[in-house]
């Protein structure tokens, strides 16, 4: 496994587990943690709007530290209501004022459609609520998003949004013109 968190199997119920292995690894770092005395309000005054992709390590690739940023990610990236929830409380509540966001070359997305909420729709006989927001076109996605969030009435800031595509391959970002 190329994590860090390595197992050492302190409880029986989670002996083995992935989820076990984390929390023996969070009890490691608790044992040297000193409280940084940071406030909920980020630094830099930027929230970050990301994929969940897993190779995505978005504190790194953008030289952050704690407490630099929010950073709010799911799949695709892609800008949805709650995600404008996330900005409005980030922005109204603490302060931030710039939003980055960061999809990246080879997301999953791409290779979904509508129809991937038609499974779990069979198997447990309710429709999902939310859409699958897959799309074929990561530039023009980013431009949407940035649209969505620039246009929604609820974020107190939307003049420095700015949308990004992170290659998978090399590390670098690509900025997006939101109005081409």
């Amino acid at each position: 496994m190329s994590t860090s968190a390595h197992s050492s199997t302190s409880d029986a119920r989670t002996a083995g587990t992935v989820i076990g292995r984390l929390v023996e690894a969070n009890e490691r770092y608790a044992a040297d943690f000193e409280d940084p005395r940071m406030d909920a309000r980020p630094v830099l005054q930027v929230a970050v709007v990301a994929c969940m992709d897993a190779r995505l390590d978005l504190h790194a690739a953008l030289g952050l530290e704690p407490g630099d940023c929010h950073t709010i990610r799911n799949a695709g990236g892609v800008v949805t209501d709650d995600v404008i929830r996330s900005l409005t409380i980030s922005q109204r509540a603490l302060g931030t004022r710039s939003v980055m966001l960061v999809h990246h070359t080879g997301c999953g997305l791409e290779t979904l459609t509508e129809k991937f909420r038609q499974e779990p729709e069979n198997e447990v006989g309710q429709r999902p609520t939310w859409a699958v927001e897959s799309f074929r076109d990561v530039d023009q996605d980013v431009r949407q998003s940035t649209q969505r969030v620039r246009t929604s009435p609820f974020p107190l800031h939307t003049d420095d949004v700015r949308g990004f595509v992170f290659d998978v391959h090399t590390g670098l970002l690509r900025e997006i013109d939101a109005a081409s």
